[in-house]
């Protein structure tokens, strides 16, 4: 096949869209599985394959650059290993009888819709496509939170849908701004919305109609990143949801609107008499990093316990983003990277406890390191590294976020590393009663896959010792693009 015939960016959409229209009709639950982790394996190495293979020149639609490989790549890949993870834990949720067969072709295709819309708002270039794509993540999202139909997870789905359209309404809103303040130099038409025009007027954009813009796109795109206090769709949500759902929820769709949210900003940075988008993120950052570091303490849900770890680090990046400067935004993508792996790992681990122990309830689960080894062990290395401890790779993002902010704003980073310690707080005491102890709950022996949770932490440990150059040299250059 000539390298130049294969397109990696038709096939990131293709693949995942294509194969959700064949899941959706085909019956037995082993061959869609299959077909799932097959499908997310496609589509990771198509992603992989932008690195090697020429970039296509942006389009009206279509944008590949710098910015947005970092997030294509960690989306597939974190949407590969969570296949495999949920093929393991959803034939356990078919024996047990909490899902029907019917439901689960649904599962299955909504999975790969969800893979599509997340990966076309990474490549359009359009800022009314990419509203669209983040909308059809939601969706899908939001139905695949009610699949269990009980009570609880239908209130989390429809808690989840009117948030998020409320969110979703405002970002519209922001987007509609943003055209209008360039239709008078663009001109009418669909050039007003190509991201890479815009970029290139924007320091003839009205900078009035710009401010108003961001304040509606951050609080709509803000929604959907699970800041406080626009954050309470997300407990909920995480907790009813089956697993690998909390995972992809945690690990991916709160960077798809995070990557929005750094698209308008680099926008708003291009105008000089616009407002600097900086200080509302940071305060918006630290209020929730502060937040949830006290509403850790309070959880009984050791799913809704990482759903507030979520909101804490999405707290800390979108902080780590708004102080700007190469080393903060350097310090930010790399803690976005690695609270993917390690949020995503930690629900695989949540996954399989709650399946053995047949409870989410933090005081029922006691002694997993005594009584299953290999699970007890990698939880405990999953909260080492979320609480940012060394030599994980969260604790060299969290040192030069510090450092970066002592730098330059010192009473900010009392606050930071405030929230930092009273999170440390709570996660370890959390985990103490769940890792160690005398066993409670269940015994029996889980029928899982490891691989991925293991993988991702490896990778964690790898990153948190030894950075290789080109991932060092490309990080620093996407720090630079975003200002």
């Amino acid at each position: 096949m000539n390298p130049h015939s294969f397109d990696p960016v038709a096939a990131v959409l293709l693949i995942p869209i294509g194969t959700a229209a064949l899941l959706a009709i085909l019956p037995g639950y082993r061959l869609t599985a299959r077909l799932n982790v097959l499908a997310s394996l496609a589509t990771f190495l198509a992603a992989l394959s932008l690195f090697v293979i020429e970039r296509p020149l942006p389009g009206p639609y279509v944008l590949v650059d710098d910015l947005n490989i970092v997030f294509i790549v960690l989306n597939s890949l974190v949407g590969f290993t969570t296949s495999i993870f949920s093929a393991s834990y959803i034939a356990h949720e078919l024996e047990t009888g909490r899902l029907t067969p019917a439901y689960l072709r649904f599962y299955h295709a909504m999975y790969q819709t969800m893979m599509f819309g997340m990966n076309l708002a990474f490549v359009s270039n359009n800022i009314g496509l990419m509203w669209v794509a983040v909308e059809i993540a939601t969706l899908t999202t939001v139905l695949m939170v009610g699949i269990y139909r009980t009570h609880a997870a239908l209130e989390a789905a429809w808690k989840y849908f009117i948030l998020g359209s409320v969110g979703i309404a405002f970002a519209l809103f922001g987007t509609i701004l943003v055209y209008m303040a360039a239709r008078p130099i663009v001109g009418e038409g669909q050039d007003g919305m190509v991201w890479t025009l815009l970029i290139e007027h924007a320091a003839n954009f009205d900078p009035a109609l710009l401010n108003v813009a961001f304040v509606f796109l951050f609080l709509g795109y803000g929604t959907k990143v699970g800041l406080a206090p626009l954050h309470a769709w997300l407990p909920d949500a995480h907790a009813e949801g089956p697993t690998p759902i909390s995972a992809v929820l945690s690990g991916l769709l709160l960077n798809v609107a995070l990557y929005a949210l750094l698209r308008f900003k680099i926008l708003l940075a291009a105008n000089p008499a616009a407002i600097a988008p900086g200080p509302l993120m940071v305060t918006m950052g630290l209020l929730s990093l502060v937040f949830a570091a006290f509403m850790l303490y309070r959880r009984r849900d050791i799913k809704r316990l990482f759903a507030y770890s979520s909101i804490e680090h999405m707290g800390i990046i979108v902080f780590a983003f708004g102080i700007g400067g190469p080393l903060a935004n350097f310090a930010g993508l790399l803690h976005m990277v690695m609270h993917s792996l390690t949020k995503s790992a930690i629900f695989y681990a949540v996954g399989h406890i709650s399946q053995i122990k047949g409870t989410q309830r933090i005081n029922r689960i006691r002694g997993l390191t005594v009584t299953h080894p290999a699970l007890g062990w990698g939880l405990v290395t999953g909260v080492v590294a979320i609480t940012g401890l060394p030599p994980l790779g969260i604790f060299m993002s969290e040192f030069l976020v510090v450092s970066s902010t002592f730098a330059r704003q010192p009473l900010l980073a009392i606050v930071l590393v405030f929230g930092l310690l009273l999170a440390f707080g709570a996660l370890t005491l959390r985990l103490t009663s769940v890792a160690f102890g005398e066993p409670r709950g269940s015994t029996k022996s889980a029928e899982a896959s490891y691989v991925p949770m293991f993988a991702h932490l490896s990778l964690v440990l790898i990153a948190g010792i030894y950075l290789p150059t080109p991932i060092v040299i490309w990080f620093q250059h996407v720090a630079t693009l975003l200002g």
